[in-house]
């Protein structure tokens, strides 16, 4: 593929590096890969060595966790480097065949894991106590729109979530609507691919459908569906929010109360797209705190430091060549060294890979992960 002389360095700011390697300092996948985020940047300057560099494995391995964005001294993205370079590829169609496929599908299905779009509504059916899931017509005016999730939508393990925040939703009195079969995918998995112009077909179909709703606020069940609305999408017409967010202020204006205890110790790990990208680390922290029976603790990484799970940069989609111990694995041996009993989270990608972490440590005898939200259910 031929790049324009200046293009990539340009777009990327790469004249602005001064090479001091905070930025491969601070990546976390540099413990078990061959990821060395700097080096990337310095030879991306070289037009002629963008083929090649594009070439290499290593660029798959980056999590865009933000950690190199937080420690530039010169507020650089040096993450976005490798989704460029990631872009060359997927340009030529040269991808692992789990991503193409995942792409394919987000266009094709609007969801990146190869599911009808008539399927998305069937998560609604048997919620406890909830007879009928308000879906909005074009038109039709709530308080708060709630854009469910690819993962939630279609993923039996993390239906549950989707259906807990309609309970919250009904049992606080939030005046709240659903999209339904027309909602599409958020997007960020594809430009994490490497496919720009799918993310930015998203950003058009998603901001004219947002249109079509008469609403004061969105709010996402997935950090990552929330960091592309709020800071991607050009013309979103409404404040954009996260469900902890919304919950917390239900908690603080008490129109949310539970009346069962959870019982345990609960250590919250930080999603990296709710925290280190958004700054929203109080929030989760309490909501755990105002549940009956939760004695919390911290991951001494947490917050601004917390370790990334790996989920993310459309790492679910493509795997690493590293055999090393991965990253939520190291997360879930932290939370037993503490002792916690639950493991919390607030994100889907950060559920199905520590929960799978804790599967090969063997220790579902010592320990649970859960989202927020189904401790919430349990709670109400």
């Amino acid at each position: 593929m031929s790049i324009e002389q200046g293009t990539f360095v340009q777009k990327y700011d790469l004249l602005g590096c001064i090479q001091c390697g905070r930025c491969t300092g601070g990546c976390p996948v540099t413990v078990r890969t061959p990821l060395n985020v700097r080096r990337f940047v310095n030879d991306a300057m070289d037009d002629e060595r963008l083929e090649e560099l594009s070439g290499k494995p290593e660029i798959w391995d980056c999590t865009t966790c933000n950690n190199c964005s937080l420690r530039c001294p010169k507020g650089l993205d040096p993450f976005e480097v490798l989704l460029g370079l990631r872009s060359m590829k997927a340009e030529d169609g040269n991808i692992e065949p789990t991503a193409r496929d995942a792409l394919e599908s987000m266009f094709n299905n609007g969801n990146p894991w190869g599911r009808p779009a008539a399927m998305r509504c069937d998560w609604m059916k048997d919620i406890e106590g909830i007879e009928n899931v308000r879906i909005l017509e074009e038109g039709g005016k709530a308080d708060v729109l709630i854009h469910t999730c690819c993962t939630a939508c279609y993923d039996p393990r993390i239906m549950p979530l989707a259906r807990n925040l309609v309970r919250v939703l009904e049992a606080a009195g939030v005046d709240y609507g659903f999209i339904g079969e027309e909602e599409k995918h958020c997007g960020s998995e594809a430009r994490r691919l490497g496919e720009e112009g799918l993310f930015e077909y998203f950003d058009e179909e998603n901001t004219e459908l947002f249109g079509k709703y008469d609403v004061n606020r969105i709010v996402c069940l997935s950090p990552h569906c929330f960091n592309s609305f709020k800071n991607e999408y050009q013309n979103i017409p409404v404040p954009v929010h996260h469900y902890t967010e919304l919950v917390a202020g239900l908690i603080e204006d008490k129109k949310l109360e539970f009346s069962k205890e959870i019982g345990a110790q609960v250590v919250f790990h930080d999603p990296c797209y709710l925290g280190k990208k958004n700054n929203i680390f109080d929030e989760p922290r309490y909501i755990l705190s105002q549940m009956p029976g939760v004695e919390t603790a911290e991951f001494f990484r947490s917050k601004e430091r917390s370790l990334c799970c790996e989920g993310g940069g459309g790492k679910m989609w493509v795997e690493s060549e590293s055999k090393e111990q991965r990253l939520a694995e190291t997360r879930i041996m932290d939370a037993k060294d503490l002792g916690a009993k639950i493991v919390a989270v607030s994100c889907p990608f950060c559920l199905l890979t520590l929960e799978d972490a804790l599967k090969v440590k063997g220790l579902e005898e010592e320990m649970r992960v859960a989202d927020i939200l189904e401790l919430l259910g349990e709670a109400l």
